[in-house]
C-alpha cells in the first residue's frame, strides 16, 4: 500500500515538474529571447554603456528585491499559484518593446518584466520544491532546467532570426512574435494549478519542520551559502554587458548576439541535468566550480577575438547551469516547508542585490577602461568568492545540515 501511494505521489510530482517545465520554456522563449539582445537594442535606442548596466543591474536587483516580500505573502496567504500567475502575465510588457522608441521606455518595460519575475519566482520555486522531493530535489530541478533552456535556446533563435530578415527593424518584429509565447505561458500554468492545487502535499515526509523565530528559522549553512553566492555574483558579469562589449568592438554581427546567447542557454541546459545529479550525490560542493568558470568567462568574452569570445560565452552557460540548480535546489532542503517562499525570497533578494552592484561597477568600469577594467574586477570578486567558499566551509555546513535532518 506504501509503496504504491509513494508510486503514485512520484508520478504526480513528475506530472507538475514537467508543467512548470513546460510554463519556463514558453515563458523563456519570451524573456531569454529579450534578454540576450537587451544591451544592443537599448545602444540602438541611445544609450550609454552605464546605461546598459545600471539598466541590468537594476532589473535583476528588482527582480530579486521583490523576492522577500512576495515569498512572505505566499507563506502567509499560502498564494503560491495565485503569485506565480500574475508574474507570469507581467511578462506581457515585452511584447510591447515593439512600440518603443526611446530606451528609457524600453528600460521601464524591461524592468517591469522583471518585476513580474519577483512576484513568481520564490512561489513557483516553492511548488517545485515540493514536487522536487519526491524524485530528488537536484534532479526534480535540473529537469525543470532542461525544459526551461529548450525555451532559452528557441527565443534568442527567434530573434536572430528576424535580425536576420529584417536588419535591425527585426527587432520589432521578433517582440511582436513574442505574444504568441507568453501566451501559453499563461494558459500552461492554469492547467498546472487546476491538476495539482495543493502541490505541499507532495512533500517528501522527514523534510525540515520550522521552529519558532521567523528569520531565525534559517540556519547558519544557509547564511554561509548565501555570502559565498553575493561574492560570486559580483564577478559575474551580465550578459546585456557582454552583448554590448561584443556589439561595440564589432566581433561579431548584431544577427550573430542572439545565436550566442542561445549557445549559451544550451550548455546551460545541458551542465544542469549533471549538476543535478551531482548535487543529490555530493552536495555543495559542486559550486566550488562556479567562481573559477566566472572568472575565466570574464577573462575570455571580453576580448576582441572571436574563439575569446565564444569560449567565454561556453564558460558563462556552465556558470548559469550551475546557478540555476544547484543554488535552487539547495534552499529547498535549507528551509522548512512552511517558510519555502520566504527563503527563496530571501535568497534571490541577496543575489539580485549582488547582481545589482555587480552590474553596475562592471558597467561603469566597461565605461572608463573597457574589457581589461571588468576582467580585473571579477577575477577579483571571484578569488574572494572561492576562498569564502572553503573559509566559511560552505560545503562542510551543508552536509552537517544534512545529516542533521536525516537524524
Amino acid at each position: 500500500m506504501v509503496s504504491m501511494e509513494t508510486s503514485v505521489l512520484r508520478k504526480r510530482a513528475y506530472r507538475l515538474i514537467l508543467l512548470l517545465g513546460l510554463v519556463s520554456l514558453f515563458g523563456d522563449i519570451t524573456y531569454e529571447g529579450v534578454r540576450g539582445i537587451t544591451g544592443p537594442y537599448l545602444a540602438l535606442l541611445g544609450a550609454s554603456a552605464t546605461a546598459v548596466g545600471v539598466v541590468a543591474g537594476l532589473g535583476e536587483f528588482l527582480g530579486y528585491a521583490f523576492r522577500t516580500v512576495a515569498g512572505y505573502i505566499a507563506d502567509r496567504f499560502r498564494s503560491y499559484w495565485l503569485l506565480t500567475v500574475v508574474g507570469y502575465a507581467l511578462v506581457g510588457a515585452l511584447p510591447l518593446l515593439a512600440l518603443t522608441q526611446r530606451w528609457e521606455l524600453a528600460a521601464v518595460l524591461i524592468v517591469l518584466e522583471r518585476l513580474g519575475k519577483a512576484l513568481r519566482t520564490p512561489s513557483r520555486d516553492a511548488i517545485l520544491s515540493h514536487a522536487a522531493s519526491q524524485v530528488g530535489r537536484g534532479k526534480g530541478f535540473a529537469l525543470h532546467e532542461a525544459l526551461d533552456q529548450v525555451g532559452a535556446l528557441i527565443g534568442p533563435l527567434l530573434f536572430a532570426a528576424a535580425l536576420t530578415v529584417d536588419g535591425a527593424a527585426g527587432y520589432r518584429l521578433g517582440f511582436a512574435l513574442l505574444t504568441v509565447p507568453a501566451t501559453a505561458a499563461v494558459l500552461t500554468l492554469l492547467v498546472a494549478w487546476r491538476q495539482e492545487p495543493s502541490p505541499e502535499y507532495l512533500e517528501r515526509p522527514g523534510s525540515l519542520r520550522a521552529p519558532p523565530g521567523g528569520y531565525r528559522r534559517l540556519g547558519g549553512a544557509f547564511w554561509r551559502y548565501s555570502v559565498f553566492t553575493a561574492l560570486a555574483t559580483l564577478g559575474f558579469a551580465p550578459f546585456a554587458l557582454l552583448a554590448y562589449h561584443v556589439d561595440r568592438t564589432n566581433t561579431v554581427g548584431p544577427a550573430v548576439i542572439p545565436l550566442l546567447y542561445a549557445l549559451a542557454m544550451g550548455i546551460d541546459g545541458v551542465v544542469a541535468l549533471f549538476a543535478g545529479w551531482m548535487y543529490d550525490r555530493y552536495g555543495l560542493v559542486t559550486l566550488a566550480a562556479v567562481p573559477v568558470c566566472a572568472a575565466l568567462a570574464a577573462v575570455a568574452a571580453f576580448q576582441v577575438s572571436v574563439l575569446a569570445v565564444v569560449t567565454g560565452v561556453l564558460l558563462w552557460g556552465v556558470v548559469m547551469g550551475l546557478v540555476e540548480t544547484t543554488m535552487r535546489a539547495a534552499v529547498g532542503e535549507l528551509s522548512a516547508s512552511e517558510t519555502r517562499g520566504l527563503a527563496y525570497g530571501i535568497f534571490n533578494t541577496i543575489f539580485g542585490l549582488s547582481w545589482l552592484v555587480g552590474g553596475v561597477l562592471l558597467g561603469g568600469l566597461y565605461q572608463q577602461y573597457s574589457g581589461l577594467g571588468v576582467i580585473v574586477a571579477a577575477v577579483f570578486f571571484e578569488v574572494l568568492a572561492f576562498l569564502a567558499f572553503f573559509g566559511l566551509e560552505v560545503a562542510r555546513a551543508h552536509r552537517l545540515h544534512r545529516e542533521k535532518i536525516a537524524h
